[in-house]
């Protein structure tokens, strides 16, 4: 994939094949699966900081979604390779992060989906609205890029 078809530089990337599972009665990936690499690749993105999930249990806290908004611009079919992109959009360092998602299919570059995803910080404990610790403001902060 050619970097310059990215929205944005310096994407977190993860790749996808598309699995007949994943297939649903329109012959189409099932929209539930893009919600699914959408999870695999914020995870993935986090763990790369160096925030995983024993970290989230350790520091009593979690970024857990907010809101989805999801442009579906074009199908993706069984055995493709797909690339999903992902970035920190905004961190204010305190209860939000919101990160903004690319999906490529590997053959012909087309862009298949657009995606922004609002997360708030809660208490993995009693799962209420919680200040980020300085540990997740400062890593997540730091990786916000600049749109």
């Amino acid at each position: 994939m050619t970097a310059s078809c990215w929205d944005h530089a310096q994407p977190f990337v993860l790749d996808v094949q598309v699995e007949p599972a994943m297939i649903d009665h329109y012959q189409h990936v099932n929209n539930a699966e893009y919600l699914r690499w959408i999870e695999q690749v914020s995870w993935a993105h986090s763990e790369s900081l160096g925030l995983s999930f024993a970290d989230y249990q350790r520091l009593d806290r979690a970024m857990v979604v907010q809101r989805h908004e999801i442009d579906y611009l074009a199908a993706a079919f069984e055995d493709e390779t797909l690339s999903l992109a992902t970035w920190i959009v905004a961190c204010d360092r305190r209860f939000s992060l919101t990160r903004h998602f690319q999906l490529r299919r590997a053959a012909d570059d087309k862009t298949l989906l657009r995606a922004q995803t609002h997360f708030a910080c809660v208490a993995l404990s009693s799962g209420r609205p919680r200040r980020m610790p300085e540990e997740m403001a400062k890593i997540y902060g730091a990786a916000v890029i600049s749109l």
